[in-house]
């Protein structure tokens, strides 16, 4: 079965589509408050959801638990502002796919989180759900989740600047610190001395002014390039 009820139906146990880690969830101090259990183990996962409870329960009663803003809140703050905060400064299109990505991706899965309970173990359990969709759809490519990730931690910044959380928890991909390395050919000495030999006999062969004046032009862009490392 895919969902649970321990301590008399106050905690619920459930996984997310295309997730094998348990999650858990109940209704304390006036909203759903929710938390990955982050393994896949049903009794491991009702223990972690028993002491999670009562952990929560016993913060309720020592005054440290307020209430604290979702990921919501948060989002449609800065959905509120962003637009108006840049003046027109970014391209129309990156503003709409910030407010894709909320609306789309974000929102639906941390959407009820508390802001204080979003970090690195809960973003990674987003990127598996993301990975793992159904047969039928083509899961997202890196690029794709890196501009997710960039969306979130926007979110996140502007919870800092509303006081709700204190810091942007570290949401950086594990394991795959950098992207593919691509090596790029270069010239051997001895092919660029005949490159610019070329060139320099092309300026003479070159009928005209503006036909030597172009040719001219191609030499120095090329010397250019060559000694200073620049691409065109």
């Amino acid at each position: 079965m895919g969902k649970h009820t321990i301590l008399g139906g106050k905690v619920h146990i459930y996984r997310r589509e295309g997730s094998s880690k348990w999650q858990c969830a109940s209704f304390l101090a006036g909203r759903n408050r929710r938390a990955s259990t982050k393994t896949d183990s049903l009794s491991l996962a009702k223990d972690f959801a028993e002491d999670w409870y009562l952990t929560l329960r016993g913060k309720l009663r020592d005054g440290e638990i307020h209430g604290e803003k979702t990921f919501k809140h948060a989002a449609e703050k800065f959905m509120a502002e962003y637009e108006a905060l840049t003046n027109g400064e970014r391209n129309p299109r990156w503003v709409q796919d910030h407010y894709r990505r909320i609306r789309m991706h974000l929102v639906p899965f941390f959407g009820e989180m508390a802001l204080p309970s979003i970090n690195g173990g809960t973003v990674q359990d987003y990127r598996i759900s993301r990975i793992n969709v159904a047969e039928d759809r083509k899961p997202p490519s890196r690029s794709t989740l890196h501009h997710e990730t960039v969306t979130l931690r926007q979110v996140l910044k502007t919870a800092v600047r509303q006081g709700w959380i204190t810091h942007v928890p570290d949401v950086s991909a594990p394991y795959k610190a950098s992207g593919k390395i691509v090596h790029r050919a270069w010239f051997s000495p001895d092919e660029y001395k005949k490159l610019y030999e070329a060139t320099r006999a092309n300026i003479k062969q070159a009928k005209g002014e503006r036909n030597k004046y172009l040719a001219e032009q191609l030499h120095d862009k090329i010397l250019f390039m060559a000694n200073t490392g620049r691409r065109f």
